[in-house]
């Protein structure tokens, strides 16, 4: 941009959408975002394995970034490894640079029955495959691999920020609950009750929140019932047992586990209390086992949650249960132990302690989501770098976000789901290669990132949310992006079309993902219109980003072309007749003086003879 004489030069040439309007300067399409071709890239087609003829067809038009399109897993594996060489014998050529979508799998491990951690390990290594094998396309860089965070799991449905008054974090319309060791879901939505000793003239309102709070605590409790049944059973049955007979029993006990005879004769009385203690004992022994099987989830849970004041109170509740039985240094049970009044008192403290501690047994599917994912990611992206060991060398992992609607398809999750691969990635380094926690991090964050699809997020307009909360999302991810996928829609259907010919706030999107979305690579997605119109986007697409035609700096853009074309129909053909210009030319010297030009009246074209 250049001042002259007090005013402004932006480009050589302004364009006009037409020249009947040459002050409208830009075409219809253009987003108000610029962003020149060297950062564009086109993707292949997916149903081919023939992806070397699509990379060299993608080259030759003259984008020299190609996303590979392997969404299919058996696609990916129809393809030599030969021809993965030779791709990059060709981008080397060309100059040109690729990257690759990787197959749209379930990366959580869910099935119709529920979780399965099966499923989580074999989506796991189908990523650390596809990783391995994109390796081929660039083995001296970093390629990078971008896979989608989950896929096919419905996710919660969320208020737009006009629903939510000062703009708090994000209230929940519906969540989508997941029971964290069967993987079973259920929806949980706002309702209404009428309660006792309430005011009847109105029900009470329970959020989505509210009711999953509920339900945790509901859970819970009905796994600690059967734990005071069992054991109040027992009461029951040693109440009618004379407090004398312990020692006898305990007797009974040492010989039998010293295999030492009693060396005394019951009589009937005695015979029948011993059965009854052996009656409550059975009753106990299932206590007991519910007991420790629910002490072991509510910690293992809080581990995982990072919960530290759920395993304070269960460490305190172990040591107390150890003091009740008397238990030995190693923990182990001592002849006073097996007391059955005493296993009654130790039990019925334990379930105390239990019931002191909320352990999430439900929560909503993102969070699990996040949780299974993250090990998917993480693990993946270690394997990976364990394997090629030179961080310079290894192909990053991107993870996108799916159609909004789906589970982890917003920007909140998208982070978190980053977050916490990253963290599952050091926490393996630092554990089996015993890397320092800062430099684990540092590879981490290069290895792992996000891929933002505009197209995708803007599809949250289906439940009713507006530009700002689709902006929104884009701001919450912006620190992690690392690519771009770019298609416009309506919000409603997954179609994928040039920018600009939806509406997508592409300009206030681009303005929030910053610096690094700038920087980052932005594929093209325009599937819908290949397949509908059977033509490249390549036009339409420059024309909405604004692309400058020239490299050497600004203007004229692609979204002046039009303007450019100079003619009352630019963009639809040739509107006047060809013999026109055969007779006068393009110009005006070749029309008759009387009309402006410079041919005086003579032969005319078809009598030989002056104009008559």
């Amino acid at each position: 941009m250049a001042k002259e004489g007090g005013y402004t030069i932006e480009n050589i040439y302004q364009g006009g959408y037409s020249t009947l309007d040459p002050n409208k300067a830009y075409s219809n399409t253009f987003t108000g975002y610029r962003t020149n071709v060297g950062s564009l890239g086109l993707t292949t087609n997916p149903q081919t394995a023939n992806q070397l003829k699509e990379v060299s067809d993608k080259l030759s038009s003259g984008l020299k970034n190609v996303e590979i399109e392997l969404i299919s897993t058996e696609v990916m594996d129809s393809i030599p490894i030969q021809h993965l060489k030779e791709i990059n014998q060709l981008n080397k050529l060309a100059g040109g640079e690729v990257s690759v979508h990787g197959p749209v799998i379930d990366t959580i491990g869910m099935t119709r029955e529920g979780f399965s951690e099966l499923n989580r390990q074999l989506a796991e290594r189908k990523i650390t495959e596809t990783l391995l094998r994109s390796h081929e396309l660039n083995p001296n860089g970093n390629i990078t691999v971008n896979f989608h965070s989950a896929e096919g799991i419905p996710g919660s449905e969320w208020k737009s920020l006009g629903d939510i008054e000062g703009k708090k974090p994000r209230e929940a319309k519906k969540i989508l609950a997941v029971e964290r060791e069967s993987g079973r879901m259920t929806a949980l939505e706002e309702d209404k009750r009428f309660l006792p000793g309430k005011d009847l003239s109105e029900p009470e309102k329970y959020s989505p929140e509210e009711n999953l709070r509920i339900a945790n605590y509901n859970a819970w409790a009905d796994s600690l019932t059967p734990i005071e049944f069992n054991r109040e059973s027992a009461e029951r049955i040693l109440s009618d047992v004379h407090p004398i007979l312990g020692d006898l029993y305990n007797k009974i006990e040492k010989s039998r586990a010293t295999n030492t005879p009693l060396n005394y004769e019951l009589s009937q009385d005695e015979a029948d209390m011993m059965k009854k203690i052996y009656s409550a004992n059975e009753y106990l022994n299932e206590a007991e086992k519910k007991a420790k099987s629910n002490f072991s989830r509510a910690y293992e849970l809080a581990k995982r949650d990072n919960d530290k004041q759920i395993m304070e109170i269960l460490n305190e509740v172990s040591k107390q249960y150890a003091k009740t039985l008397k238990l030995d240094k190693d923990g182990n049970p001592t002849q006073y132990s097996n007391n059955p009044k005493v296993r009654s008192q130790a039990i019925y403290e334990l379930k105390q302690g239990l019931e002191m501690v909320r352990p999430k047994l439900i929560m909503p599917i993102e969070e699990f989501a996040v949780e299974k994912s993250s090990q998917t990611f993480g693990n993946a992206a270690f394997n990976v770098f364990n394997k090629f060991k030179d961080v310079n060398k290894t192909p990053i992992t991107l993870i996108e976000n799916p159609p909004a609607g789906f589970g982890l398809s917003t920007g909140e999750d998208l982070k978190k789901l980053v977050v916490e691969s990253r963290k599952q990635f050091v926490d393996r380094a630092v554990k089996e290669k015993n890397m320092n926690p800062k430099e684990a991090e540092k590879i981490a964050e290069k290895l792992i990132g996000a891929t933002w699809d505009v197209g995708h997020i803007n599809m949250l307009r289906k439940e009713g949310f507006k530009d700002e909360d689709i902006i929104r999302e884009s701001e919450k991810v912006a620190p992690f992006v690392k690519h771009v996928h770019l298609s416009d829609n309506f919000g409603f259907e997954h179609t994928e079309l040039p920018m600009g010919m939806g509406n997508v706030p592409m300009k206030e999107i681009m303005a929030k993902l910053g610096e690094k979305g700038f920087e980052g690579k932005k594929i093209i997605e325009a599937g819908t219109w290949w397949q509908q119109f059977k033509t490249s986007p390549i036009k339409e697409a420059l024309e909405g980003l604004g692309s400058p035609m020239y490299m050497t700096g600004p203007g004229p853009y692609w979204n002046q072309s039009l303007g450019l074309q100079q003619n009352y129909f630019s963009g639809y053909g040739m509107m006047l007749p060809t013999n026109n210009y055969q007779t006068f030319g393009a110009g005006f010297s070749q029309l008759p003086q009387e009309l402006g030009g410079e041919v005086q009246r003579g032969g005319g074209r078809f009598s030989q003879r002056g104009m008559e």
